[in-house]
């Protein structure tokens, strides 16, 4: 769909909302949620300051800004998954990506942010990227995202932005920058819309170009030429980004809702280098996190050091809304980060942040579970027989040193358990799970993580590999059959039984026998038959 015709859409849904909101915009709380696609901490408010991004810096001085601020999955649909849910990735459904050929979709019956609004007469919009599934779970009265039209046109123009912050309540803002995509456009799409021949051209948008030398190599990347061109690249679309902020701030004011609106930004993972997107390290993990809560003034620009997780967020915007997550019968995993915004010292509720990742493209099966305290990070890889699923680095076929602050076996082959000091070693190199003298923090941080994976349902926690510290397995579908009143009798003898692993471990031998060399097995009076590809 061309530029001119989205306006024309959106002038409609204006004259629609302005119908009903306008005598009462001075009493109505709205929601502005803006998120990054590969994001990172490359703004001056984080301390980078090779970088321009003057609307950033403009909502870091008017909002509360974490230090401590974490996705809880690396990885693009299951970060917006949780974001829009309030529950770990586990507990709703998106494994992994959402597009074909990956094709995860949360469980049916979960209750995301825009349907429960929208039970409260609360209006909600889209603008930007979609991500997600299935279409009825992630339901949103007014939708200009990337699922309904050209990624081209609304994704990464933001011509026409300014006039869709006038129309919903609660106004969700996904942003396609600074996620790659390569081709004409450039590694990250910095060509598009800047005006030369074949790149389109985006009005609102002034390009800004920085020289590669005067970048910030983060210390999990090599200082090298070509890294530091992929940054310079990459900064070129912050400035997109960042603009197209400022159009947002600009029209929420013009509106007359800048004082009744709480702004909230943060991206779905780490920024896409090694170390960072897919992992779930501090690069990975970690995330740029702002909320402006005009209620409390006397406290912007100022920085907290509460963790903070985006499973926060959807309490954050009920509670913003006087919504309890009761009344939509849900039951959330996060907390509200509200009261941060009216005292940001007090961080005595915000000790711990929990991370869950499953896949990032369907052969990506690398499961992590992760609790990050004020001082440690225990990692712990399921997966960890396996190689880790990138091939990001197997593309070194000249055998030159990489100039990389980790090999390529520490990065590939991962111990089961990785437990890190971020106060002594905050790049994360020293591994301290088999050291005796750290035993009891790694003891007492895996009960914590068993838990939390036990509250949230987490059907990974009953592999056959797995310590099952306590409690009993369910269902690998979290209960969603029982919910709706089918007959799991079969399916919950296995999956509570006293002995899961035993259980489980005679299911893989019995499609093993299957798989190696029984075409057809009889079962009592049932034939199954089976082909198994590899």
């Amino acid at each position: 769909m061309k530029t001119s015709a989205i306006c024309k859409v959106a002038t409609l849904l204006l004259h629609y909302v302005f119908l009903t909101t306008d005598a009462t915009v001075t009493t109505r709380r709205n929601v502005l949620l803006l998120f990054g696609d590969d994001a990172g901490f490359q703004m001056s408010a984080y301390n980078d300051t090779s970088i321009v991004t003057p609307y950033f810096d403009a909502l870091a001085n008017r909002s509360v800004v974490f230090t401590r601020g974490y996705t809880s999955v690396s990885s693009c649909s299951p970060s917006r998954s949780v974001l829009l849910t309030g529950q770990p990735q586990h507990q709703n459904g998106m494994y992994g990506l959402a597009h074909d050929p990956h094709h995860f979709s949360s469980f049916d019956g979960v209750q995301s942010l825009p349907n429960i609004l929208a039970q409260h007469n609360i209006r909600t919009g889209i603008v930007g990227k979609y991500h997600v599934a299935p279409a009825s779970v992630y339901r949103f009265e007014y939708d200009a995202s990337s699922a309904r039209y050209d990624v081209d046109q609304v994704g990464r123009n933001i011509t026409c932005m300014r006039q869709h912050v006038r129309q919903p309540f609660f106004l969700y803002v996904a942003w396609h920058d600074p996620h790659r995509c390569g081709g004409k456009f450039g590694q990250f799409c910095e060509k598009f819309g800047n005006g030369q021949p074949g790149m389109g051209l985006i009005p609102d948008w002034t390009p800004r170009y920085y020289n590669p030398g005067d970048v910030k190599v983060p210390y999990y990347l090599p200082d090298t030429p070509a890294t530091r061109q992929d940054l310079a690249n990459m900064y070129t679309t912050y400035s997109r980004m960042d603009q197209g902020l400022g159009l947002f701030m600009r029209e929420l004011d013009a509106a007359g809702f800048l004082d009744n609106t709480l702004v909230l930004y943060t991206s779905d993972n780490g920024i896409p280098f090694p170390n960072a997107k897919t992992t779930l390290y501090e690069p990975g993990m970690g995330e740029p996190m702002m909320i402006s809560n005009p209620h409390y003034r006397q406290h912007w620009g100022v920085n907290t050091d509460a963790l903070a997780s985006i499973m926060d967020f959807t309490p954050t915007v009920l509670d913003w809304f006087g919504i309890p997550p009761g009344a939509a019968k849900v039951k959330l995993t996060g907390k509200s980060l509200l009261p941060v915004t009216k005292n940001p010292t007090d961080v005595t509720n915000y000790s711990r942040a929990f991370a869950s990742h499953n896949f990032h493209e369907v052969t990506m099966n690398y499961p992590m579970r992760v609790v990050r305290t004020p001082r440690y990070r225990l990692i712990h890889n399921l997966n960890h027989h396996s190689p880790y699923g990138i091939d990001i680095l197997n593309r070194t076929l000249s055998h030159r040193e990489t100039r990389w602050f980790k090999t390529l076996a520490q990065y590939y082959h991962r111990p089961q358990y990785e437990l890190f000091d971020l106060q002594q070693d905050p790049q994360e190199l020293v591994n301290l799970a088999s050291d005796p003298r750290h035993r009891s923090t790694l003891n007492a941080l895996k009960v914590e993580l068993e838990a939390w994976q036990t509250v949230t349902r987490d059907p990974w926690r009953c592999l056959p590999a797995e310590e099952l510290i306590g409690g009993s397995c369910r269902p690998l579908d979290n209960g969603e059959s029982e919910a709706r009143g089918l007959d799991l009798k079969s399916e919950s003898i296995l999956m509570h039984s006293d002995r899961p692993f035993l259980v489980m471990s005679v299911m893989f031998v019995f499609v093993l026998l299957l798989c190696v060399g029984k075409p057809k097995l009889r079962l009592d009076k049932y034939v199954f038959k089976t082909r198994c590809r590899y």
